[in-house]
This record gives C-alpha cells, structure tokens and sequence, in this order.
C-alpha cells in the first residue's frame, strides 16, 4: 500500500493486509444482506401498500421495478466510476443515498412520491452493487475467492430469508413505512464500519475517460424498454419498445468501438467464459426475480393469509439459498463452475414447471416444496456463476466484471418484472386494483408467467454448459 492508502495492480505487491481482507469481507456481507432484506421485506408489503395508496396491479409492480430500474441504468457507470475514482469512495456514497432514501421512502404520503424515492434509492443500489463484490475480489486471493463468494451470496440470501418474516411481522404490527426505517441503521452500523476498518482504496482503471454518452443511450434504452412493456396494448408502448431495442444496439456498437468503454464488448468476443457466465446470469435472474412478487399476491390475495403467514411460507426459498449457497462457491473451487451452475439452473426449471398449475386450493406443503427446490437450483447456480465470471478476468477489470454481473442481475430482474407487466397489460388485469372478480386473471398470469419462466431456463441450461473451463 502507497503513501495515500491505494492498492494498486502491481507484482510488487503480492499480498493484502490480513485485517483488510477480514474488513472488506464484514462491509461486503453487511452491504449484501441490506439490499436484499429491503427488496424481500417490501415484496410481503405490497398489497398493504397498494390499499393504502389506491394503486392497481400496473402502478403497484412499479414500487420493484422503479428501484430496480434505476439500480440497472446506474450500475454499470458507477462501477466504471468506481474503477476510476476508487470503490470504496462510490461505495460509501451508496450507503449515505440509500440510507436516506429508505427515511423518505418511509415518509411517502402518495404513490408518485414512494416510486419517485425507490428511483433515488435505486441508484444508491447501483452504487453499492458495483463495488461491494469488486472490493471483495480485489483483496482476495484467487484460490480463495469462491469461499468468499459463498459467504458473501449466503449473506444475499439470509436477507431474503429474513425479509419476508421480518417484512411480514412489521408490516402486520407496524405497517408497511417500518419496513423502510429499519434500514437506517443498518447503513448506519456499515458505514461505521467501513470508516472504521477498511483500509485502503482500490482504483486501477484511475485516469480513464468516463463514457457519458454511452452511459445516457444505455439509461435512455432501458427506461424506453421497461415504459413500452407496461403500454404494450397502445402504439405508444410498442414504439418505446422499438426505441429501447435500437438504443441497446447502439450503445453495444459505441461500447465496441469506444477506448475505454463501460461495458468492455471485447471481453464477451473473446472471453467464453465471461460471456456465457453472464448470458446464463442474465437468463436465471429473468426467469425467477417476479417469482417472489406473484406468490406475495397469490398468497395475500387468493388465499387471504396475513402479511406474517405468507411470509412464512416465502422463507423457504432464501433459507435453503443460505444454507447451500457456501456449499456451492466451496463446491465450485474444486469442480467446474459450469456443472455445478448448469445443475442448480435444472432444478431451478423443475421449481418453475411445478408452479405452472397453482389453483385457489393448491396445497401449501406443495407450494414449499417448488420454493425449496428453486432455492436449491439458484444456491447452486449463483456463487459459482459470480466465480466463473470473477475468475475469467484480469485484476484492473474486476470492477467491470463486478458491475457486469450486477447488470445481467438487475436487467433480468427488470425483464422479469417486464414479463409480468406485460401479461398484466395484454390480459387487461393491469388498470385495475386487485380484488375477488379478478383473482381468475391473476392466476391466469401467473400460469403463463411461469410457463415463460420454466422455459428460459430450460435455455439458461445450455447457455451455462457452453462457458467452457475455468479450472
């Protein structure tokens, strides 16, 4: 480490400072653990939310969307910016936006008000998402790194474990603002941390230039297509769509030709790994992120349990994700992460397809089970994905990569709630606030949502096998 505390890319430095790498580990876990318990928490809110606030089906999917379409749009020019100006500056600078946006977000007295908040903390979201990984990498040792990995994705999936027990109990004794404010201070408590313990800065891309031209065609094009998806039914929508598809071909051909571009196209021509590592990200976050956000409804709508009961039941996908998620990034240090990932997107399919022909009577315990082996499937499939993809690149392009992933992560969230979306507009289901007349058009949607879902990962499964090796 030199004289102004910045690790850099040199072979005169073999080693990161033991206390370092204990403290990178701890903020990454903590920061880890936040987003997710936000987003699992809130999915149980949602129907509490959308009586309070008079929103229809279309407006109340926004509340996730609006979050996640931000964090997506920033994503990857915070982690550019990241990888210039050092990770952990843009990382404590997430932490302060997100901190507070969850106090105005639990203030909101209107819906504009709360999706125009989840926006801002969105971004916040983007500037953590593209740090927090890429820190953890740079100060690991290769032979390490899938441990650290597994820790990190287990923290990842306590919070969803927690979410929606926590979610459920507050919003049913506290209402749904107190979901918001019990993310203060845990920012608070991470940020403590970090000023405390972690030493060091990390910027070895310091002195590139910034693409903020490629960074607002890749916003404008992402916003065009998440707003065409939920106007599909109008010409407006399907124009947007068209606007956002040809936005995304020209930022690729920018990216291409562009010398220090936000997203390094080079890296998917001639890296298989790299490129076939985030196509199978890609596919697994797009068929599986509204999973959590239809069974909120089912089970709060069609089957009438409380915020609390429903939370119980929606802990079984995150607590088998906890549990098996260190095994895997272990598991993927020894074998191909290619194998173990292509297994855990398998049974990931079998979880979707046993959903497809949920009814109103549709057994609980079989309910469990599907979240039990979709949380097996992605436990498998994400730490040793994030290993291949980490484990495929130089150390100066470890914030790209981080930010890579997180990317495929965000936008196949945002897809993946565009799929609902767009099923809720086709059906007309959209426009209305949810109630027994239309629980038959909410389960109808579901049903194709799922059937679409099963069958990206049913392509996913070649898309993880066709990486090549890493070890």
């Amino acid at each position: 480490m030199g004289e102004t505390g910045t690790y850099v890319n040199s072979s005169a430095i073999e080693e990161t400072p033991s206390g370092t790498i204990r403290a990178a580990l701890l903020v990454s876990t903590m920061a880890s653990f936040l987003t997710p318990f936000m987003g699992s928490s809130l999915t149980i809110a949602l129907p509490i939310i959308a009586r309070e606030l008079s929103m229809n089906a279309i407006l109340l999917s926004w509340i996730a969307t609006s979050y996640i379409l931000a964090a997506a749009m920033f994503l990857l020019p915070f982690g550019k910016i990241a990888d210039i100006y050092g990770r952990k500056r843009i990382f404590v600078a997430g932490i302060l936006v997100y901190t507070l946006m969850s106090y105005l977000c639990g203030t909101s007295n209107s819906a504009t008000m709360l999706i125009v908040t989840r926006v801002f903390q969105g971004i916040g979201g983007a500037m953590i998402f593209g740090t927090s990984v890429a820190i953890l990498i740079s100060v690991y040792p290769p032979k390490e790194r899938g441990k650290a990995l597994g820790i990190n994705v287990a923290s990842v999936y306590l919070g969803l474990s927690c979410g929606p027990i926590v979610g459920g109990f507050l919003t049913q004794h506290f209402g749904w603002r107190s979901i918001f404010f019990i993310n203060i201070p845990f920012g608070l408590i991470i940020l403590g941390f970090t000023f405390w313990k972690l030493r060091g800065e990390w910027a070895e891309a310091r002195g590139e230039r910034f693409d903020l031209g490629g960074s607002l065609i890749y916003s404008f094009s992402l916003v065009a297509l998440m707003y065409g998806f939920s106007q599909l039914t109008s010409p407006v929508g399907i124009v947007s769509v068209i606007a956002g598809i040809l936005g995304i071909f020209f930022f690729v051909r920018r990216e291409s030709r562009f010398a220090y571009p936000l997203l390094n196209m080079n890296l998917f021509r001639v890296n298989m790994v790299f490129a076939f590592s985030n196509l199978a990200a890609l596919i697994n976050y797009m068929a599986t992120s509204a999973v959590g956000f239809l069974l909120s409804l089912y089970l709060q709508y069609v089957r009438n349990l409380s915020p609390q009961d429903a939370g119980l039941v929606m802990i079984s996908q995150p607590v088998v994700m906890a549990v098996f998620s260190p095994f895997a990034g272990r598991l993927s240090d020894r074998i191909e992460p290619r194998v173990v990932a292509s297994l855990g997107m398998a049974l990931t399919m079998v979880g979707l397809i046993l959903l497809i022909p949920l009814q109103k009577d549709t057994a609980l315990s079989f309910i469990l089970v599907s979240l039990v082996l979709l949380g097996c499937g992605f436990a498998l499939f994400s730490s040793p994905n994030t290993n291949a993809v980490m484990s495929s690149v130089e150390k100066r392009l470890y914030g790209v990569a981080s930010a890579t992933i997180g990317t495929m992560r965000l936008v196949g969230q945002m897809l993946s709630m565009g799929v609902v979306i767009v099923i809720f507009a086709i059906l007309g289901f959209g426009s209305v606030q949810i109630s027994p007349s239309y629980f038959p058009l909410l389960l109808a949607s579901m049903k194709i949502a799922f059937i679409i879902f099963a069958l990206l990962c049913f392509g996913g499964i070649f898309a993880s096998l066709a990486r090549g090796k890493v070890h």
